[in-house]
């Protein structure tokens, strides 16, 4: 009997951890499904102008890092800098074309990257969102011009001497 009992226990413990994987893994395609249709509604937002649901689904301390090496943007500060490209009726309008999402054990931050159709051709984006009260949030972003390394050479001596610049800057100011 006692080999029996601990047969049914073998069994009712895989079946009990089998059932969870599976409920963790649900529950982690929802969330997925959820974070990707926040990022989604966040580029659309921009492609509509719509400034309030774009801002609104920026966290209160979020951060945006731009194209230009000079765009390290506080909220508030992104949104002053933002706020003519919205009243023009036009912001920007990025199409993505892939997106990888990855989750904390905790299910309350995620981080993703992905590849973006945009005006200035395929650019990157990585960012981590944030779950605040319930609602999904973009702590931190970065875009990125994606450049053919072929390129890379060409671009860097087209930039060089706007680099040199602002690296004396910054070391000026250490």
């Amino acid at each position: 009997m006692s080999k029996f009992l601990s047969l049914l226990c073998l069994i009712v413990a895989i079946f009990t951890a089998s059932a969870q994987t599976n409920t963790d893994l649900k529950n982690s395609d929802e969330l997925t499904k959820t974070i990707n249709t926040t990022i989604e509604s966040w580029h659309a937002a921009a492609g509509e102008a719509n400034f309030n649901a774009y801002f609104d689904l920026i966290a209160e301390n979020g951060i945006f890092i731009g194209t230009d090496a000079t765009e390290n943007w506080v909220k508030d500060d992104f949104m002053s800098f933002a706020k003519p490209y919205f009243d023009r009726g036009k912001a920007w309008d990025f199409k993505t074309l892939e997106r990888n999402i990855f989750l904390s054990s905790t299910s309350d931050l995620g981080w993703f990257d992905e590849l973006l159709d945009t005006q200035m051709g395929i650019c990157r984006g990585s960012g981590v969102v944030i779950k605040i009260n319930d609602q999904w949030k973009i702590q931190h972003y970065v875009l990125s011009i994606a450049i053919p390394n072929e390129n890379v050479s060409a671009v860097a001596t087209m930039k060089k001497t706007f680099d040199s610049h602002l690296i004396k800057e910054i070391n000026e100011k250490k």
